[in-house]
């Protein structure tokens, strides 16, 4: 049986089967959005963004709302866009739902709120070109990118990613680095980056860096989480394991991973609430017996869909530095 405990803001799903009804027509709607993020571009703009979900009938859309208005459709393609058209000084709650191929909506994603900052009158400057771009290919499916800070007369607000021609991204202006996934194996690509301020002045182009997707399919081990420790200990008179690790950088935000035991998939986590971006911390049971070794793992559900890498494998034995079951 499936089943899902909040632990947290965490759900916990384990990897049993589901014993729900499978043929029901909520069993066949897309699932909920997570990862859903707000910033501000400008005055007038927000740039919206989620993790891309996975139907039974396939993906056809997805709506994004501005409170309980319908402001856009976006393709299945894209899981982000530039909400326009707003006013400055003024806070707005969006949601996202995604609609699969055959038109059926799903549930709305948690709601995310941003501000835009206030007009700034005659602002006719631009920000500064932002400099030192700098890429590398993560594997066969992402991106790393970074570059040096613009600077503004009056402030920036937001850096616009562009992959040739088309801006596929966008960042708070405290962010000078991101890991764009969602890439074709074996790919040239090129990307640019430009300045935004609160009027939406934009900078001048930056450099552009061209970089190569790996061919085929790789371990995605650029994609996996790092710094992953593994401990045990005993409580209640059984015995748990304790795992943390730092989540992988990615262009979106990391909710789910799933943890393998002993070379099995064992345990599903989604975060509800807002997921860890530093370090991440879980317990899990694995019995009442002290001297059994496990070997343990993890890897992220990326913003695009698809799993990253996994972490390094990691042993532990019950009762090892743990205690005996009281």
């Amino acid at each position: 049986m499936r089943r899902f405990l909040p632990l947290c803001g965490l759900l916990l799903v384990t990897s049993c089967g589901w014993a729900g009804a499978d043929d029901g027509e909520s069993a066949r709607l897309p699932g909920v959005p997570t990862g859903v993020t707000a910033v501000a571009g400008s005055a007038t703009s927000v740039h919206v963004m989620w993790n891309a979900v996975s139907a039974a009938d396939g993906i056809g859309g997805y709506e994004v709302y501005r409170g309980p208005t319908k402001v856009t459709d976006v393709p299945a393609a894209a899981h982000m866009v530039d909400v326009t058209r707003l006013h400055p000084s003024t806070t707005y709650v969006f949601t996202v739902r995604a609609r699969d191929s055959a038109g059926r909506l799903g549930p709305r994603s948690r709601a995310v709120r941003a501000t835009t900052p206030a007009a700034v009158a005659a602002d006719r400057s631009a920000p500064t070109r932002p400099g030192g771009l700098n890429g590398r290919a993560v594997g066969s499916r992402a991106v790393q990118l970074s570059w040096s800070a613009s600077t503004d007369d009056r402030k920036v607000l937001s850096y616009d990613v562009h992959q040739g021609g088309t801006k596929i991204h966008s960042v708070g202006a405290s962010q000078t680095a991101t890991v764009i996934t969602g890439l074709r194996p074996g790919t040239r690509y090129s990307f640019t980056v430009r300045a935004r301020d609160a009027a939406g002045n934009l900078s001048p182009v930056s450099d552009t860096v061209r970089l190569i997707t790996a061919p085929g399919t790789d371990d995605g081990r650029d994609t996996a989480p790092s710094g992953f420790r593994v401990t045990t200990h005993a409580a209640d008179g059984a015995y748990y394991l304790d795992l943390s690790w730092v989540p992988p950088r990615t262009d979106g935000v990391v909710t789910e991973y799933q943890i393998q035991l002993d070379g099995r998939p064992a345990t599903s986590l989604v975060w509800g609430g807002t997921p860890p971006r530093d370090r991440a911390t879980y317990s899990f049971y694995v019995g009442r017996e002290a001297g059994v070794s496990h070997r343990v793992r993890i890897r992220a559900r990326l913003p695009d869909g698809t799993w990253g890498g996994f972490s390094a494998e990691s042993t532990v034995t019950t009762g090892a530095g743990a205690g005996a079951i009281p």
